[in-house]
C-alpha cells in the first residue's frame, strides 16, 4: 500500500471512535494489518478484549462504510480481533508467483475442503462465493468434485456451456458470478466410472481451457478426503489457502485433522475451519438442538493452531434455497444465515489479501 493511500485511510478511520474510550480507534491504535491491493481495503480493529467483540460491530461496520465510501475504492473488509496466545501456526508460504498459472487471470484460488462427505461442503463453497461477489469482487467457482458435482443445481443453470473458438469453454454465469463443472457436460444422472488419471486430465481442463478471464478470487469446491485431486491442485496451482468445513461430531472431526495435516504437508496456508450444521433451531417452538452436538469445529482449530472461522446451523432454509439454484446469500441476503455466511467471507478475503500481499497479519479472534 503506498504511503499517501494508507494515509488517507487512516485520516478516514480517525472519524471513528471508541464508544468506550471517547476517541477514535487511529488515536487508541486500534487499527492494524491495513492492506491493500487493486482498490480491495482490508484492515483489523483490535479490541483488546474478546468480551467487546459484540459491543464493537457496529464501530467495524461504520468503519467499512467509512472507507468504502472513498474514491476508487472497490471493497472494504474490516475484522474485530482480540490477541490472545494461540497454538503455534505451521509455516506459510508466500504470495504465490501467477506467471505459472493454468488461469493467469485468477489473482487468489481458495480450495475448500472436508474430510469426509456429507458435511455440507458444497453449499457453504457457492454461499461463500456469493458473499465474496456482494463485498464488490469478481468471482468464480470451480467444482472440482468430478464424480459428485453439484454446483449446476445449486446455482440454478441448466444450460450447456460453449466456445467461440472451438477450443476454450466460457464460463457459466448466475448471481454474479462464473463457474464451471463436469456437471455442464454430461446429463445430472450419469455415473462417472472414471480412474484416476482421467479424473485429473478433467480437472486440469476445467482449469485450462476455460476463459476465467479476470477475477480477484476463485473458490474451488474440493472432492471429500485427501486424494488425487488435492494433490493435484496442490501440485498444478498456487493455492492461496484452503478452507476445511466439518460437522461438530467426533467422526468429522477426526476427518477434519486429517484434511488439515494434508494442506500442512503440502504448505497450503490453512485460513480456517467452519462448523456446518452446527445447531438446529426449531422453525415452530424455537428450541435449539444440537443435533451432531456443538463446538467441536471451535474446539479442534484451537488444538490444531488454527482459525475458527464461524458456525452455520442446520436449517431447512438453506437446504430448500440450495436444492433450488437460489443459495440463502442471494435469495435472503438480510437473513442471520446469510450474514453469517458473509461473516466468513470476510475473514476469508482479509487473510487471502495477507497472504497474496506476503504478509502475515495478527490472530484474529471471533467469539
Amino acid at each position: 500500500m503506498s504511503a499517501q493511500l494508507e494515509q488517507k485511510v487512516l485520516d478516514t478511520l480517525k472519524g471513528i471512535q471508541d464508544p468506550a474510550k471517547g476517541i477514535d480507534i487511529v488515536s487508541a491504535g486500534m487499527v492494524i494489518g491495513l492492506q491493500s491491493r487493486d482498490g480491495h481495503i482490508a484492515f483489523t480493529i483490535d479490541i483488546g478484549e474478546p468480551a467487546r467483540a459484540k459491543e464493537f460491530e457496529p464501530v467495524r461496520k461504520q468503519a467499512e462504510e467509512a472507507v468504502h465510501a472513498m474514491d476508487g475504492v472497490l471493497s472494504v473488509t474490516a475484522v474485530l480481533t482480540a490477541e490472545k496466545k494461540t497454538a503455534p501456526q505451521q509455516p506459510q508460504q508466500p504470495a504465490a508467483d501467477q506467471s505459472g498459472l493454468l488461469m493467469p487471470g485468477v489473482k487468489s484460488i481458495v480450495a475448500v475442503s472436508s474430510g469426509k462427505g456429507g458435511v455440507g461442503k458444497s453449499t457453504t463453497s457457492v454461499n461463500l462465493a456469493l458473499a465474496l461477489a456482494a463485498k464488490g469482487l469478481q468471482v468464480g467457482l470451480l467444482d472440482a468434485d468430478i464424480y459428485g458435482p453439484s454446483i449446476p443445481r445449486m446455482l440454478g443453470i441448466t444450460d450447456k456451456p460453449v466456445s467461440l473458438d472451438g477450443k476454450i469453454l466460457e464460463p457459466m454465469e448466475n448471481h454474479g458470478i462464473k463457474c464451471m463443472s463436469i456437471g455442464f457436460l454430461v446429463e445430472e444422472d450419469t455415473a462417472m466410472i472414471w480412474r484416476g488419471p482421467m479424473v485429473m486430465g478433467a480437472l486440469e481442463q476445467l482449469m485450462r481451457d476455460v476463459n476465467w478471464g479476470t477475477l480477484d478470487i476463485l473458490v474451488v469446491d474440493m472432492p471429500p478426503g485427501t486424494g488425487d485431486v488435492q494433490l493435484t491442485m496442490a501440485q498444478k496451482v498456487p493455492l492461496t489457502g484452503s478452507v476445511i468445513v466439518s460437522t461438530p461430531q467426533d467422526i468429522a472431526l477426526l476427518d477434519t485433522r486429517k484434511g488439515l495435516n494434508m494442506f500442512r504437508k503440502v504448505e497450503i496456508p490453512v485460513f480456517g475451519i467452519v462448523e456446518n450444521m452446527s445447531y438446529f433451531s426449531c422453525p415452530h417452538c424455537g428450541e435449539r438442538t444440537d443435533i451432531f452436538s456443538h463446538g467441536g469445529a471451535r474446539q479442534t482449530a484451537e488444538a490444531q493452531g488454527a482459525d475458527f472461522l464461524g458456525e452455520i446451523p442446520l436449517d431447512i432454509k438453506i437446504r430448500e434455497t440450495s436444492d433450488g439454484g437460489n443459495p440463502i446469500v442471494t435469495s435472503e441476503p438480510d437473513s442471520e444465515h446469510a450474514k453469517a455466511y458473509k461473516a466468513i467471507a470476510d475473514k476469508v478475503w482479509f487473510k487471502a489479501m495477507e497472504q497474496m500481499n506476503g504478509s502475515q497479519g495478527p490472530k484474529i479472534v471471533f467469539d
